[in-house]
């Protein structure tokens, strides 16, 4: 189920932590990381995967959404509180229930086990990269010569210092959330559809789950006003210049 192909560029400095209650799974899915040079280390309930994120040093969290004592979406709660870390949610369903209740835990991105290994590899390297640029600061970079900062209405956002503000207070947002608002600010009552979302803000290479970018829209509107992301019913969304 979980077997690996020949792994390529190996990101041996790359630290997983891998939180699953089913031995098997836990095991097979560690030694396919493995194999394409992830250091994996497992917890098997979620209190224990808690603690082991807590002791540091882990770039990816995956966590399975059923977990004993400390479920998965709890777990994802506890780590948002203090860490930015991107978390990978495994479902065994797919259930909408399950994927809503994961990304408004905080969760970068989920997939249904089984999951082909290239497949879940590909999802890890993609959380790492935009990990990467939002670390450095790199997404969007503003057109030289202007002022970083775009106003919309009572928003405003800073795409070189990375800040979001509504009506002059900040706004706390997730980095998918902050990726999306990006996203729109650079495309100002523009429609852009669901699938062009997934390949600029999640970088997929393949069709995805559109239901990631809808929940994540649902999110931001909550935070940044419920109208100022308009929906173009069949075409997708865009984000109102005034």
């Amino acid at each position: 189920m979980f077997a690996a192909p020949a792994p390529e560029g190996l990101p041996a400095s790359v630290s997983i932590l891998l939180v699953e209650d089913d031995e098997v799974i836990r095991r097979s899915v560690a030694l396919a990381l493995e194999r394409y040079g992830y250091r994996v280390a497992t917890a098997g309930d979620g209190l224990t995967g808690l603690e082991r994120f807590r002791e540091g040093g882990h770039d990816v969290l995956l966590l399975d959404v059923m977990l004993p004592g400390l479920d998965g979406i709890g777990l994802c709660r506890r780590v948002r509180e203090t860490s930015m870390t991107p978390v990978l949610m495994m479902s065994a369903r797919g259930d909408a229930l399950d994927v809503v209740s994961g990304l408004e835990a905080g969760a970068d991105d989920y997939v249904v086990k089984p999951v082909d290994t290239a497949v879940l590899v590909a999802r890890i390297r993609s959380l790492l990269r935009r990990a990467t640029f939002h670390a450095a600061g790199t997404e969007p970079a503003p057109t030289p010569g202007r002022d970083s900062r775009l106003v919309f209405g009572d928003l405003a956002v800073d795409t070189a210092g990375l800040e979001v503000f509504r009506g002059g207070e900040p706004v706390a947002l997730a980095p998918s959330e902050l990726r999306l608002l990006l996203e729109f600010a650079a495309h100002p009552g523009v429609v852009l559809d669901r699938q062009t979302l997934l390949r600029t803000v999640w970088d997929y290479g393949w069709d995805g789950d559109t239901r990631v970018v809808d929940l994540c829209v649902q999110r931001l509107r909550k935070k940044i006003g419920a109208d100022r992301i308009e929906t173009v019913r069949g075409f997708g969304y865009k984000l109102r210049r005034n």
